[in-house]
């Protein structure tokens, strides 16, 4: 069988357009209104998550615990808000920041801790500030 640029082509846009178009979940357990999820368990409107736990609202992550409104995030723990983020914990509002912990609003950190605006403070400074902040912004996590 000889295929065509334009046989290829067409046979591709038309796998796409069926991908797209399933919302089913597979091997999730007590997911609540989520959509194309993975071997999930206890998480809630999220959609197009693999291997993740009691997450709400997120999309498109992979191995992420305990998660709320993340996106495109990979292995990441209790994060609040975040896009782009991979192997990190604590991070609030954060984007492209990879290998770190507690986090808040840093854009492109890789193996840092305790920064704020990617500055850094020391433990408790950041605490402090960051509960001023979390209060003054209106960040919370839903209930679970």
């Amino acid at each position: 069988m000889t295929l065509s640029r334009g046989d290829f082509d067409a046979a591709f846009r038309k796998l796409l357009a069926q991908a797209g178009k399933g919302t089913s979940n597979v091997g999730c357990i007590a997911c609540e209104r989520c959509e194309r999820c993975s071997e999930c368990t206890f998480s809630t409107d999220s959609k197009g998550l693999t291997r993740c736990h009691y997450c709400v609202e997120c999309v498109d992550g992979t191995d992420l615990s305990h998660c709320t409104g993340c996106t495109g995030c990979l292995a990441c723990q209790h994060c609040l808000y975040s896009e782009r983020c991979i192997g990190s914990a604590y991070l609030v509002r954060c984007v492209g920041c990879s290998g770190s912990n507690y986090l808040f609003g840093c854009v492109g950190l890789a193996r840092k801790d305790f920064h704020i605006l990617n500055e850094p403070y020391d433990r408790k400074t950041y605490f402090e500030t960051v509960a001023r902040l979390t209060r003054e912004l209106g960040i919370r996590e839903p209930a679970r």
